[in-house]
């Protein structure tokens, strides 16, 4: 029996920002996108076809075909496009029944959104030759954190907000996904640096994934500011001084490039590659282990530092060589498992809790006063 799921979208039109005084004025009616958004849910499992149990056509034609996509991806033989690979790795825990029109749609009419809010609502003050990189930025930050209005002051677009329930995705993986983000606007911190990633590299606007324990937040460049951080979970700009001093970052983690680094295109891919591989994981009850080992082998080979991919291949090998019989294989399963392990100590991996990643989210609003880049919080707002 066939599903079909469709991220309902509604119709962006006309958009001005809340401020009353900038009026976005819309050239063609007509290449404004349908958007839908129906009536917030707390998940969006509640329009997408129940889970099944594992059969080797769902491994074979859903998440092997994804895990081969990815593959192509990071070699070359198809174009490298995080919008896509977040796709494919949602589509797959939906048994290919998302529909790609549907998912481009709704991210084009943010696009559009994007583009006509920034015509409307110049940048000042900011005169580098970046100028237009930093306006277009500025308008993926108003479209996500505020209210979009048309000129009769109808609320057509509401801001994305980070959602404290089931925010580790414990009770449901979807809880992780983007396409949750957009039918609810409610996400986690993975959801929205996710949304706002691919909202950029559709505007051609340098945006980077980064890491902190537990967490990923947006990094971007500016001439006038240099380096800063957009927070999509509060919507604020927290300094690098702040995040090392609160967020459980140790210098030999940022040396070793496993926190507060700037992803690379592939690197961001291979993030993907690990979503994969925990939701296929969360998927099934008898999975693969040699799949799961598969995806962490590929995303380690582009993200070698990528401490939750190291993590997850090391208990995978352990869970395998604990019930390989082979003393061969299991010789060579040890090696594996004891270098992953040897890895995460190497880049200053440490455990952080749940109650402790928590406390650190309410010091994000706590502290937001002192630990803010003024600079680039001006400029953005």
């Amino acid at each position: 029996m066939k599903y079909k799921v469709i991220i309902f979208l509604l119709l962006l039109f006309i958009i001005s920002c809340v401020n009353k005084n900038h009026i976005v004025r819309i050239p063609d009616r007509k290449k404004v996108a349908a958007i839908s958004i129906p009536a917030r849910v707390d998940s969006i499992s509640q329009l997408t076809p129940t889970q099944t149990t594992i059969s080797s056509i769902d491994t074979q034609g859903y998440y092997a075909g994804a895990y081969e996509r990815l593959k192509s991806m990071l070699e070359g033989k198809l174009p490298l496009s995080f919008k896509n690979a977040v796709f494919i790795t949602e589509n797959a825990w939906y048994d290919n029944q998302l529909e790609y029109l549907s998912f481009s749609s709704y991210i084009s009419s943010l696009v559009f959104v994007c583009e006509e809010w920034n015509k409307s609502n110049p940048l000042k003050d900011y005169y580098e030759k970046d100028r237009e990189q930093v306006s277009l930025s500025r308008s993926i930050y108003a479209v996500m954190t505020d209210t979009m209005r048309d000129v009769n002051k109808e609320v057509i677009c509401v801001p994305y907000k980070y959602d404290f329930n089931d925010c580790f995705a414990k009770e449901n993986w979807t809880n992780m996904f983007v396409t949750k983000l957009m039918v609810t606007h409610k996400g986690n911190c993975h959801s929205l640096p996710f949304l706002f990633k691919i909202l950029a590299e559709e505007l051609g606007v340098k945006a980077y994934l980064s890491y902190a324990p537990n967490h990923i937040f947006i990094k971007q460049y500016s001439k006038k500011t240099s380096w800063y951080n957009v927070e999509l979970t509060n919507g604020q700009f927290p300094n690098d001084g702040w995040v090392m001093a609160t967020g459980y970052v140790s210098t030999a983690s940022i040396v070793s490039g496993m926190y507060m680094d700037t992803l690379s295109l592939k690197q961001s891919v291979a993030v993907c590659v690990n979503d994969l591989a925990k939701g296929y994981k969360r998927k099934y009850k008898n999975y693969d282990e040699e799949f799961v080992l598969k995806c962490c082998r590929l995303g380690l080979k582009y993200y070698p530092n990528f401490a939750e991919l190291l993590l997850l291949k090391a208990e995978t090998l352990k869970s395998v060589y604990d019930k390989e019989k082979d003393k061969s294989r299991r010789a060579d399963l040890y090696i594996e498992m004891e270098e992953a392990y040897a890895k995460l100590v190497e880049i200053d991996y440490r455990e952080l809790t749940n109650e402790m990643y928590l406390e650190w989210m309410n010091s994000l609003e706590r502290d937001k006063s002192i630990y803010g880049d003024k600079e680039a919080g001006s400029i953005f707002k």
